[in-house]
């Protein structure tokens, strides 16, 4: 494990915080909520069958002694959670009925946790689509203050490297956004910013990424960029925001001070903001691969409080470094 996570796993661990994971069908899950034990990252809690989690748990060879299972389906909670549901999205034609049946589900019983405080965070994701995570999270927590958008991020730690902290690197939108625009894309760049700052208490330098360089080349797309970094500039005037700039003007400090003399940010940038999900996605694997770096994500931001996802792909071990992430974020 890189020193930056070791030290994600350290605050984990101060934190102590509850983090629900709603998938308790899924071994890989019933296994990392062992490890996320285990290790004392988090109070991890898991929402299914009692009797069926335990038995996938002994078929799995993992203990979850001590660990809190809650069915959403019978729990005395649900009928709270119903009346907190109904009160929340009655508005938008809810009825009291449909509220009940959500509150057993399981994607909506986690939040509903989440929301009524007796979780910290919820990770979910291995047997859900992205899109099944973000509507209940955004339904019931809706956006953070002052955010407009929810995103997605990647911690990326390439071993070996002289760029960003050490190697150490956010990367967004690379999960969720397709095609932002330039209001959307400065609070990416905002939100990136902050999370930087709150996950690894590293200065974030943010760097809106383009094909063109400070005006090197003309283009709607460029414009795009541009208006970003003016709106991210007036809505955080306290964080080191620049661009357009192209990848290696960001990266590297010769490069930076050849094609943006005087930027705060170029040759040193830690925090990379692409202008699209086409951009942001392909950069990420290229680096996962090509670098032999450690991809982390994708991680959310931008909602009231943690909801993280996880690839359908993922492993025990990636559920229980994004579990740490969220205990960090809720902390």
């Amino acid at each position: 494990m890189t020193t930056h996570m070791e030290g994600i796993y350290a605050r984990a661990r101060a934190a102590q915080k509850r983090i629900v994971l709603p998938e308790g069908k899924d071994p890989r899950v019933v296994t990392a909520a062992a490890g996320i034990k285990e290790r004392g990252l988090a109070i991890p809690i898991i929402l299914g069958n009692p009797d069926d989690v335990n038995n996938l748990a002994k078929q799995e060879g993992v203990d979850l002694t001590g660990i809190e299972i809650v069915d959403p389906a019978t729990t005395p909670r649900r009928q709270p959670y119903a009346d907190l549901l109904f009160e929340l999205r009655k508005s938008k034609g809810m009825t009291a009925e449909e509220a009940y049946d959500l509150a057993g589900n399981t994607l909506y019983h986690g939040v509903l946790m989440v929301k009524a405080g007796d979780a910290d965070g919820e990770v979910s994701g291995a047997t859900h689509s992205t899109a099944d995570t973000v509507r209940p999270a955004l339904q019931v927590l809706r956006t953070a203050p002052n955010v407009s958008i929810v995103s997605a991020f990647f911690v990326m730690i390439v071993p070996n490297c002289e760029y960003g902290e050490s190697g150490l690197f956010i990367y967004a939108d690379c999960g969720l956004v397709i095609n932002p625009n330039a209001q959307e894309l400065a609070e990416i760049a905002v939100c990136s910013g902050r999370t930087m700052k709150t996950l690894f208490n590293v200065e974030p330098k943010i760097a809106l990424l383009s094909f063109s360089t400070k005006g090197s080349a003309k283009d709607p797309l460029v414009d795009k960029v541009v208006e970003a970094v003016k709106i991210a500039k007036t809505k955080a005037p306290d964080l080191l925001i620049d661009g357009e700039m192209q990848a290696d003007a960001a990266l590297v400090q010769w490069v930076g001070e050849s094609k943006a003399p005087g930027s705060p940010v170029a040759g040193k940038a830690n925090v990379l903001i692409y202008p699209d999900l086409q951009a942001g996605n392909i950069s990420y694997k290229l680096t996962e691969r090509l670098a032999k770096a450690e991809a982390y994500g994708p991680i959310l931001q931008g909602i009231a409080k943690p909801v993280n996802d996880l690839s359908r792909g993922c492993s025990a071990e990636d559920i229980i470094n994004v579990a740490a992430i969220t205990a960090v974020q809720a902390g």
